[in-house]
């Protein structure tokens, strides 16, 4: 759900209208897609709405908590729109705020998780409250290069980095395999993009090897607390005097060729005939 539907009375509909889109009958998972609430752009206005107001540059904070969005997406989950609903790029305050008035707990966390940013505290709460962690960006600067980020791009490359590479070569695998492996044998879902059909095919190989113990150690041991995606600094004046940070978050365009890959790379995964370009 994008930050532009938050309003309790606008969470349905947009749930219904994305169900109609799909031409399905309900959701297996729906998340809060960050914890900012815009204001409100409806579907006949602009589709999808983007960061902007006006479709330009005007961002515009909503009024609406995370506990009242929570609660009408609870309402989704009763009336079996979704079967389960989950949340994305939430820390740790603000999963235990959610503790205090969910009557149904998040089945997923999903952030930003690649051995640039470990984040092995919220991995902990996650699993002590029994909630499943997704990862995405797993490979770090390299999943935000096409956004321009000078950030990502002043980053050594994962890719390129010697304790990959020797655990790579060790195994006869990729460094993206490794990487993608280094978080499913500590428990935690990968759902990584790529253009490249052999890619794609690769990063579901990532279960026919197991990295040491001392492996998965060294990886974890690059921890920097790094963080390319920072939804919550997005304000008008973040964007007008921090242009260079503000590239972070791509175009409309970008970011919903990303979600549909990942849609894609699911289907597949489940082992349907399909072709992806």
């Amino acid at each position: 759900m994008w930050n532009s539907f938050h309003d309790a009375e606008q969470v349905e509909p947009i749930v219904k209208k994305q169900l109609a889109d799909w031409d399905i009958e309900y959701f297996d998972l729906y998340h809060i897609h960050f914890p900012v609430s815009l204001k409100y752009v409806a579907p006949e206005v602009r589709y999808p709405p983007g960061w902007f107001v006006d479709g330009d540059s005007k961002i515009e904070h909503g009024k609406a908590s995370l506990e009242s969005t929570w609660k009408a997406l609870e309402e989704v989950n009763k009336k079996g729109l979704a079967k389960s609903i989950g949340i994305s790029n939430y820390g740790g305050a603000l999963l235990l705020d959610l503790f205090t008035y969910a009557t149904v707990k998040p089945a997923v966390l999903q952030v930003e998780h690649h051995p640039y940013l470990v984040q092995q505290n919220l991995l902990t709460l996650a699993k002590e409250h029994g909630i499943a962690v997704t990862a995405y960006s797993s490979f770090g600067p390299q999943s935000f290069i096409e956004c321009d980020m000078k950030l990502a791009a002043d980053t050594p490359l994962l890719f390129d980095h010697p304790v990959i590479n020797k655990a790579a070569e060790k195994h006869g695998k990729t460094p993206a395999q490794v990487l993608l492996r280094w978080a499913t044998q500590r428990g935690i879902s990968v759902i990584p993009k790529s253009n490249s059909q052999g890619r794609l095919q690769q990063n579901l190989d990532v279960t026919s090897f197991d990295l040491t113990k001392e492996e998965i150690e060294e990886i974890s041991g690059l921890d920097k607390n790094l963080r390319f995606n920072a939804p919550t600094n997005v304000s008008l004046l973040f964007f007008f005097e921090n242009p260079a940070s503000a590239d972070m978050f791509c175009s409309t365009e970008s970011r919903y060729t990303t979600l549909l890959r990942y849609v894609i790379l699911f289907v597949d995964s489940a082992g349907l005939d399909i072709d992806i370009a």
